[in-house]
């Protein structure tokens, strides 16, 4: 059968479930925090599939093989562990409790908790724009493959990826993208082995890739002798991939935001990120950088290296026609998969910026849940037909990466400053960005002119983040700090002073919710139902009066809170049942709920209707009982609630305090 036959066959098969998934998951979503953050319900193994999804993509199934054929097979692995290991694994164990704790849905919105709202403008726009940027990367690195591969005309290979990306993410959003990475990954996980192996079957092992290599050594230089070096401030460097692909396109990057947000709970977010992190190196990064090298020494004159037509980028596709036709498409799906899974994760951290950053929060802010998911899929439909002209950029791939990075490097860099540098004001976060991304966006366009080109000594991104460092630390100086960088400010009550500040009535709501056992931001916040900057306003103000205490200035500790003997002033007084009741974390509705899943679980939605609960709300109140002990939460991907031991006395002991 023809190759074009089986690979259009194999294609439509692929779109078909792409688009099923997005059907099939359409009755999860009821407002914008399901289509956005899956409602908080992502669990471990789906979001490990999730974050190797985003990692196995096309730059990846691109960059691997290529760097391989250019570099040697080490040049590869430590693109692949720079990524892997220094990007996600790094990120996930360093963010994972900060980023899930302090209740922000998207980067830009914590930005304006720690900063303002002028420094979360700018990012929410300079994201949008990186992101797009990332989904066109994506888009042109699988179009180059499959046009490569089949001959097709690369206009109609665009439509064909775009229309599959924003058909099942509009339909569902995250719980669709979801659903199709735990399906792509799969595919990756058998066609990237299964190409591995054919290799080697086909060819021999190491004997033959050093027999073919040019003369030069196979694991540190490639078919034409150079190697990868380690401390250059040029590009390609182990040094630039710390800052491209560790800092810039993972830290900065709000899709791995919201890979960590939408977690049940910050433990899932950290061993995912690891165990993805280690999945990618093992079954895509070292096969993809071994494939690499077969593909050099078994066609080096196929690649400009060796006098050939064909970049080195494209060995994955080049490589792929050496073997019979079903086998070479199925490996073609493999890498397909691989950027539809990136891409649409970019097309939705995308939306949730323009959602929930810029049109929630200055466009419509009274907006309902209804009203803001409609919105959201319009956003989203604006957002893919901006990136499809950015599909035609000038210089391709190369060039689309670099203008994407202009826009993720700065935020990467008031992120760290953020968590761990409480002086840092928003005078610094804002000017830095500004200058950074700004210099970046200029170099770029310099360099596509042939105007200047920063190249020839550094990448971009270096530039961009020294001047985002730079320019933020000296702009820090002219602006007092937020009063907890201060130096006379102490976070614990009784070893600093306090201020007088009036409370209103979202204020002792948010006591109440700390009372209850609520201490970490994003339960008040999704308790509330509100956005972070409303919730952080609060804190702030009781903070500063003394109604309460950080566990810490730095990282998670900041957004958890404890109250103090001044919050007894103000709070409702107790009985003797409620106090020992609040005391251990349970209110009459937590107790309720309990009672529910021990007795009736199929009544548990209809009780959480009845109370008016959202999808957030639910995700605070289960957080809570499962960091409290009283419950467990399973399920591959809805949630499920199974009650402990401890839970189960609790109902035995309080459910007749309220006659339950």
């Amino acid at each position: 059968m023809d190759i074009n036959v089986i690979f259009s066959i194999m294609f439509v098969i692929f779109a078909s479930i792409m688009v099923g998934a997005g059907v099939y998951t359409k009755k999860w979503v009821s407002e914008t925090s399901d289509y956005i953050l899956a409602g908080r319900e992502v669990s471990l193994l789906i979001n490990i599939m999730g974050v190797a999804a985003i990692g196995f993509a096309g730059t990846t199934v691109s960059l691997a093989p290529g760097y391989a054929i250019n570099f040697g097979i080490r040049g590869s692995f430590i693109w692949g562990f720079v990524y892997a290991a220094l990007g996600l694994i790094l990120y996930g164990q360093v963010f994972s409790k900060f980023i899930r704790t302090c209740g922000a849905q998207t980067l830009p919105e914590f930005l304006e908790m720690r900063y303002d709202g002028k420094v979360r403008n700018v990012v929410s726009y300079g994201t949008i724009i990186g992101l797009c940027g990332i989904l066109a990367n994506n888009i042109v690195s699988c179009v180059g493959i499959i046009s490569g591969f089949v001959g097709w005309p690369q206009e109609i290979v665009i439509s064909l990826i775009f229309l599959i990306i924003l058909a099942f993410t509009y339909i569902s959003g995250l719980w669709a993208a979801t659903i199709t990475d735990f399906f792509q990954v799969s595919v990756g996980i058998i066609a990237i082995p299964i190409f591995l192996y054919l290799a080697v079957s086909k060819f021999g092992g190491i004997e033959f890739l050093q027999a073919n290599w040019g003369g030069a050594n196979i694991f540190t230089e490639g078919i034409s002798g150079m190697s990868m070096p380690i401390m250059s401030f040029k590009y390609p460097s182990g040094l630039t991939f710390v800052l491209l692909f560790g800092a810039a396109l993972v830290w900065g990057n709000n899709y791995y935001w919201i890979k960590l947000a939408s977690c049940r709970n910050e433990k899932i977010g950290k061993k995912s990120f690891t165990i993805a992190g280690l999945l990618l190196i093992v079954v895509f990064m070292v096969p993809l950088a071994i494939i690499g090298a077969y593909a050099g020494a078994s066609t080096p004159e196929a690649y400009t290296l060796a006098g050939g037509s064909n970049l080195p980028t494209a060995a994955y596709g080049v490589f792929a026609r050496v073997f019979s036709p079903f086998i070479s498409s199925f490996i073609i799906i493999g890498s397909v998969a691989a950027s539809i899974s990136t891409a649409s994760t970019a097309t939705l951290g995308a939306t949730s910026t323009a959602t929930r950053d810029i049109y929630q929060r200055t466009i419509n802010p009274n907006a309902d849940s209804k009203k803001t998911l409609k919105v959201s899929k319009i956003m989203m439909l604006i957002i893919g037909i901006f990136t499809w002209l950015l599909c035609y950029f000038p210089g391709g791939p190369t060039y689309l990466f670099a203008f994407a990075n202009a826009w993720l490097v700065p935020p990467a860099v008031l992120l760290c400053f953020g968590a761990i540098w409480p002086k840092f004001n928003s005078n610094g976060a804002l000017w830095g960005v500004v200058t950074g991304m700004i210099s970046m966006a200029i170099l770029t366009l310099t360099d596509l002119m042939g105007i200047f080109s920063i190249g020839k000594w550094t990448h971009l991104a270096i530039v961009g983040f020294l001047i985002t460092v730079v320019v933020g630390v000296i702009a820090n100086t002219f602006k007092e700090s937020k009063y907890y960088g201060k130096s006379d400010w102490k976070f614990k009550v009784n070893e600093g002073k306090r201020e007088s500040v009036k409370l209103n009535k979202e204020d002792i709501i948010v006591l109440e919710l700390i009372r209850n056992g609520h201490i970490y931001m994003s339960d008040i916040t999704d308790a509330l139902g509100v956005d972070s900057n409303t919730t952080s306003i609060s804190i702030e103000k009781l903070d500063r009066g003394g109604y309460i205490e950080r566990a810490g200035l730095i990282g998670s500790k900041f957004y958890e809170f404890n109250l103090t003997e001044k919050s007894k002033e103000v709070l409702s007084k107790l009985d003797n049942n409620e106090e020992e009741i609040i005391n251990v974390g349970l209110n009459k509705s937590y107790i309720n709920l309990l009672k529910i899943v021990i007795e009736t679980p199929s009544a548990l939605n209809k009780f959480i209707k009845k109370e008016g609960w959202s999808s957030l709300k639910v995700s605070s109140v289960t957080s809570h009982l499962t960091r409290q002990g009283y419950i467990i939460e399973k399920g591959l991907f809805k949630r499920k609630i199974y009650v402990t031991k401890k839970g189960k006395d609790a109902v035995s002991k309080f459910a007749v305090n309220y006659n339950l």
